[in-house]
């Protein structure tokens, strides 16, 4: 995400750095490499002007030509625009008082808008709501039942439009059953078209009049560039948004859309679609972007994604072995099978800060822990608990058994040893995380 211009911003910033002090000519020098970067990266023109502008007034101002650290003033005020860019601050589902509260998500076909569906209704869910979930989509059989499919994946209730229903008569039987069952809000899945068309309007300006709904959310391919900030353009000044959702966006190493959107609407972005599992949907928050998007890293947002990933139980428990020095082959391959559970090893590394445009450079292998675990699983109960024990023969045996060689199983536990000798200098779980890092080489 955002890998282009993340890489040529930093190159942009280069001509900053090289200098202790820096004149007008010099600002103006470098923002015009910005300002290529946020072109090329399909930035809407009038945004990355406006975005220009700003930053020159004050780069120009005396905070920057008389500071001792210019590049670092230079820095902070594009972070700081970047995030007036993107929407200022997060802005929340705003359900209103009434219930079931309605949320009505509008876009057109192959946004992800279904899939996005399922994902609402178990994010609502996770933070203790009990969503339903309805399709309006009387035109595509196939989308009613992938969301039908998706409710029981999600486990939420799911009304089932009767045949002749019309979209408005759905959702009111949608919010009687929501009503009888005790469910506080209602997810509206409508119809979608390969492009926008003056009957889909209709339908929406039809079912918002209708009911009122607390958020109308737009969602949009974020891999469509400008033509995503054109659809939400035309949304909004047909039936009114209260937010974005932007999907794909793992996918869309350029930002255009991301960056364009607030300004150029006026709606805030609401959520990032980050991916197909039903998990991979996050709260936007302009300025942990803006930190990505400058090498800043995102911490908060693996924390989170931690916190709701991994076991809890698990890592205490693990924490007391650490302080006591029990942390055996048992217990590290646990920790393989917890970062797995995070994801890839490069998505977890664009999190860290400094890392993001240099992972390129960094050489690993994403079956490394797959293969060290291959090695632990292949050893017993004892070998596990006790590594001391395991002589050239088991290693052949071990080795034999996880289709690996001997070097690998040497160079395993050779890596737990050092792990164990650096436990007993540090004995604190929060470095234990570079351990594993140095462990798998990265």
């Amino acid at each position: 995400m955002f890998e282009g211009l993340s890489e040529r911003l930093e190159n942009a910033f280069k001509k900053f750095k090289e200098k202790g002090k820096l004149n007008g000519d010099d600002i103006k020098r470098g923002l015009r490499e910005i300002r290529l970067a946020l072109l090329e990266a399909d930035v809407n023109y009038k945004v990355v002007k406006n975005f220009i502008e700003r930053v020159e007034k004050r780069a120009l101002s005396s905070e920057v030509i008389e500071s001792l650290t210019p590049f670092q003033q230079i820095v902070k005020i594009v972070y700081e625009e970047l995030i007036e860019t993107l929407g200022g601050s997060a802005r929340g589902l705003e359900l209103g008082s009434s219930r079931p509260a309605k949320i009505l998500l509008a876009g057109l076909q192959g946004s992800g808008k279904t899939t996005t569906a399922g994902k609402l209704a178990r994010f609502l869910k996770k933070k203790g709501h009990h969503p339903l979930l309805v399709s309006t989509d009387i035109y595509r059989p196939a989308a009613i039942e992938q969301l039908k499919v998706l409710a029981q994946k999600v486990e939420v209730p799911f009304y089932e439009p009767q045949a002749e229903e019309k979209p408005v008569e759905i959702v009111k039987s949608a919010l009687e059953m929501a009503k009888n069952n005790g469910r506080d809000i209602v997810i509206i899945d409508t119809a979608g078209r390969l492009h926008i068309d003056e009957k889909l309007m209709e339908e929406l300006i039809e079912l918002k009049q209708n009911f009122n709904p607390s958020e109308v959310l737009l969602v949009v391919d974020a891999m469509m560039g400008q033509d995503a900030v054109n659809v939400a353009q035309v949304f909004n000044e047909r039936i009114g948004l209260t937010g974005i959702i932007l999907t794909k966006i793992e996918g869309d190493a350029r930002g255009g859309a991301a960056l364009s959107i607030k300004e150029v609407t006026g709606c805030p972005i609401k959520f990032l679609g980050v991916g197909e599992k039903l998990d991979a949907l996050e709260i936007f928050y302009p300025e942990r972007l803006a930190g990505r998007i400058l090498g800043m890293g995102d911490i908060l947002t693996l924390i989170e994604k931690a916190q709701e990933t991994l076991d809890i139980k698990k890592a205490k428990e693990l924490e007391k072995k650490i302080k006591k020095l029990e942390f055996d082959l048992e217990d590290l391959r646990e920790q393989f099978r917890q970062i797995r559970k995070l994801g890839s090893l490069k998505e977890i590394l664009k999190f860290f800060p400094g890392l993001g445009s240099k992972l390129n450079e960094i050489e690993f292998d994403e079956k490394e822990l797959i293969k060290m675990e291959a090695i632990i699983n292949s050893m017993t109960k004892q070998e596990r608990r006790n590594p001391k024990i395991i002589n050239a023969s088991r290693k052949r045996r071990i080795a034999k058994g996880s289709g690996t060689t001997i070097q690998d199983v040497n160079k395993l536990l050779r890596s737990y040893e050092e792990m164990l000798q650096l436990l007993k200098q540090i004995r604190a779980p929060g470095k234990f995380q570079s351990m594993i890092r140095r462990l798998i080489g990265i």
